[in-house]
């Protein structure tokens, strides 16, 4: 038995023992001392010696043409590059985003994905006179399984193998993951994110395994290994393991105040030493590529940081892999644009992933290349960067993916081994916070009230990068196989002859004799999922109030979250008996089944391991971190967790201040904003249906008069576009259940603001609505404006909320405030629709 302090001081040695294993003196120098890397520890490749490699490298660089090296340097997405691209572009890439699928089908088979993998290799070989062949690679985000294929095994995110700081382990995963993703034809995995995550209000804090750059040291190298394959066996990079990428290079997770995509301002001595250790433990395991972060250092975009790229990575660090760009990541230079920035190029970005404009960007590579703006010898030292990594996963010698000998298991997708060990993983990861009287783990024979929204919802518990990028739009049925936490709990107990009951808001007949309330975050990936603050009662009082409630019932409550980063949540620790910090556990809620409850027939209990990967907030202002890894603001630190059978039972009088105003209006005056705000959701509506939501596999209306897509507009897939087909009225429009009330921000002066690209002029009058509860409303005639603004460019237009006001709408009964419809055809696309305070300078629609 050990006490918290003896615990805490055990987790700071061991964080200050694999820091010291670094070697790097001093964790900050003076600024005017120049700042040494270390160079990377390197195992030699497996395959064919480095002067093999070397050798085929020269060889097949010296029969290209200029059009092909060029080809070899982009990366075009599924969704816009045909095999017939590939041959005639000599594209080097393609990838899928998060969400793409062959033929665009969510439910797309690994058969489907293997048969589009042979028809992109099949082009990027067929000969070509006076061309070597190259085969081509394709890339996908497998953060946590392979998350685009429908019926594979999700893990819990990298935040919650952090908790269980078990390399090993995670090892398992990355090796299970390889198999997977190669067993569909693809050779390339956008994994593992090495970020140390300073503010977890970063809405990709999930994808951190820790704010400890030791363990993110030890983890991120562990996982390489298991996606590539030990370096120097045998079997590195054969046709089972799949390349890993380091991300995202560098400072992500240190940006001011944890903003997607900003700026990290830190001395370069302090991103050495706190943000570079990842990938240290990266290039120790061999990994082949690096992805250029979307973020700033000191002000300067990362992808034109020639002196991190070229001089630190290639140079000090010893990478000999290639760099790849983010998604249209090249656009946000100064400078440059999608489709054009040698900046980027010349910086040291060796692949540039151009997901739809690639043609443009090929021309325009073209040309700066044969102006010189884009030197050959950059453009020589790229493509042999990029072959030398092929030729080291054996791609040349290979054939067609369909031939590889991890396609044989695609038969075992979701396998009964790759679930056990999804289950084990998410044993080790939950994290025992609090356990009075200790209540846990519960007698399986007792009547057990399962409640919360979370409890029954495969979408919550695996979070973003599931199935779609965001991880939205989805619900249990686009999981096979998959098991929630109540599956998982109604099936043990009924299986240990005790009663389950299932109620979301609490309500029985009969008083159980205990409550498991899970609750959480809803699914978000990067930028949708950037928050203000880490409260979770300031952003939902339901969740306190259903365990308060239930407390004064007499019922004894273990409550249970699900987040993708540490939460405020004092008052619900306090309120409740037991507290367990579950992450984002993946498609294997059994594994939470199992820590709650007591094995069947006497079997020895599962001890809680997990350790908090990041510092608990006290209130709802993340803690602050120093260099150390140390933490203050934090209840609990970095390495803490209870044990079912020690005696600490946890704290039970926290305090329950927040820190922040528990007045929230985002969501009263922020209705879509790179996807709804919660409680706003997207629907489509016709004749045939009115109320249609838009789905990750629906997204036409029940008539199919209007389709919608996710479409690119600041950062990716943050707007909608619409089409209608002229063929009957339709409708979208933004909708919360029981409406909002707008009783304050009615009695001073605003306007319904939103982001407009026209592609196509609206054949028949349009209409811009606002609704009550319907019927009641107010509606504004918009055609004149669409046919004002110009034709394929963004526009921010505004309608006087008065308007809407003058015409019926009732302040106090908002429940659509956002609904555009037509009979005829319009193309158009709508992005960041909120509410502006009067006077911004934008097109203003005005009272009739």
């Amino acid at each position: 038995m050990t006490s918290l302090q003896e615990r805490r001081a055990v987790a700071g040695s061991l964080a200050a023992a694999l820091l010291c294993t670094l070697a790097w003196g001093s964790a900050v120098q003076a600024e005017t001392q120049a700042t040494v890397w270390p160079k990377g520890v390197t195992a030699p490749s497996a395959g064919g010696g480095p002067k093999d490699v070397e050798a085929r490298v020269r060889s097949l660089l010296s029969q290209m043409s200029l059009e092909q090296k060029i080809g070899q340097m982009i990366q075009g997405e599924i969704k816009s590059v045909s095999p017939a691209d590939v041959r005639t572009y000599h594209l080097g890439s393609v990838l899928n985003g998060g969400g793409s699928t062959p033929k665009g089908d969510l439910h797309a088979t690994a058969a489907d994905w293997l048969a589009l993998a042979d028809r992109y290799y099949d082009a990027s070989v067929s000969p070509q006179a006076g061309a070597p062949a190259i085969p081509i690679i394709w890339g996908t985000d497998a953060v946590h399984g392979h998350n685009n294929l429908f019926g594979a095994v999700l893990y819990p995110h990298n935040i919650a193998l952090g908790a269980t700081r078990d390399a090993d382990l995670v090892e398992k995963i990355g090796k299970a993951v390889a198999g997977d993703v190669r067993a569909t034809g693809v050779a390339w995995a956008f994994a593992p994110t090495l970020a140390v995550v300073d503010n977890p209000r970063w809405g990709r804090s999930y994808e951190s395994f820790s704010q400890d750059p030791a363990v993110v040291r030890a983890l991120g190298e562990a996982m390489v290994r298991g996606l590539q394959g030990a370096p120097g066996a045998l079997d590195q990079l054969d046709d089972r393991h799949v390349i890993a990428t380091a991300k995202h290079f560098i400072g992500d997770g240190g940006t001011t105040d944890g903003v997607d995509q900003g700026d990290t301002p830190v001395s370069e001595d302090i991103l050495r030493d706190r943000h570079a250790p990842g990938y240290y433990g990266a290039l120790k395991a061999n990994v082949q590529t690096v992805m250029v972060s979307f973020s700033s250092w000191r002000g300067q975009k990362m992808h034109t940081q020639a002196h991190l790229l070229s001089d630190v990575l290639k140079g000090q660090m010893g990478f000999d892999g290639f760099v790849v760009s983010d998604w249209n990541a090249i656009g946000q230079a100064p400078g440059c644009s999608n489709v054009s920035c040698p900046a980027a190029i010349n910086a040291g970005v060796d692949m540039i992933m151009a997901p739809n404009d690639w043609r443009a960007l090929y021309d325009n590579m073209l040309a700066q290349a044969r102006s010189g703006a884009i030197p050959a010898a950059r453009i020589d030292d790229a493509v042999s960067r990029i072959l030398r990594v092929k030729l080291r996963a054996g791609l040349f010698d290979a054939g067609r993916p369909s031939q590889s000998r991890s396609v044989s298991g695609a038969t075992t997708l979701g396998s009964p081994d790759a679930r056990a060990l999804a289950r084990t993983a998410v044993r080790e990861s939950l994290v025992l916070i609090k356990n009075k009287g200790h209540i846990l783990p519960i007698d399986p024979h007792l009547s057990v009230l399962v409640a919360g929204d979370a409890a029954d919802s495969v979408p919550r518990q695996v979070g973003g990068w599931s199935l779609t990028w965001q991880g939205t739009e989805t619900v249990n049925a686009d999981f096979p196989g998959a098991v929630s936490i109540w599956q998982g709990l109604f099936d043990q107990i009924k299986a240990s002859g005790g009663t389950a009951i299932l109620s979301p808001d609490g309500a029985h007949t009969n008083k159980p004799d205990v409550a498991i309330v899970v609750f959480g975050e809803t699914p978000y990936a990067e930028g949708r999922g950037d928050v203000r603050d880490l409260g979770w009662s300031t952003r939902s009082a339901r969740d306190l109030a259903l365990i308060k409630r239930l407390k004064a019932e007499g019922v004894p409550v273990v409550a249970v979250i699900l987040s993708g980063r540490p939460m405020w949540t004092n008052p619900e620790i306090n309120a409740s008996d037991a507290f367990v910090a579950a992450w984002l556990p993946g498609t294997v809620g059994a594994g939470v089944a199992d820590m709650l409850l007591k094995p069947a027939g006497g079997a020895p209990i599962h001890e809680f391991r997990g350790r908090l990967p990041f510092a608990w907030p006290d209130t709802a202002a993340p803690p602050v971190i120093s260099l150390d890894g140390s933490a203050s603001g934090a209840v609990f630190p970095v390495g803490y967790g209870l044990t079912v059978s020690g005696s600490e039972e946890g704290a039970n009088t926290l305090s329950e201040q927040s820190g922040v105003s528990a007045a929230d209006d985002r969501a009263l005056k922020t209705f879509f904003d790179r996807g709804p705000v919660s409680p706003w959701r997207v629907f489509l509506g016709d004749p045939q249906s009115w109320q249609t939501p838009l789905t990750a596999t629906q997204s036409t209306s029940a008539s199919g008069v209007l389709s919608v897509s996710h479409v690119d507009h600041v950062v990716q897939e943050d707007a909608l576009r619409a089409t209608w087909d002229g063929k009957g009225q339709a409708q979208i429009y933004l909708q919360s259940a029981g409406g909002v009330d707008w009783t304050e921000i009615s009695r001073s002066r605003h306007m319904l603001a939103f982001s407009l690209k026209v592609m196509s002029r609206p054949t028949q009058p349009t209409t811009l609505r606002m609704d009550c509860i319907y019927p009641c409303g107010a509606k504004a005639d918009v055609t004149r404006l669409l046919n004002a603004v110009p034709l394929n460019t963004w526009a921010r237009v505004t309608v006087d909320l008065r308007c809407f006001l003058k015409f019926g709408l009732i302040a106090s009964k908002v429940e659509t405030p956002f609904l555009l419809t037509t009979a005829g055809k319009l193309d158009l696309a709508v992005s960041y629709i909120d509410l502006e305070p009067i006077g911004a300078s934008h097109p203003t629609i005005t009272c009739d």
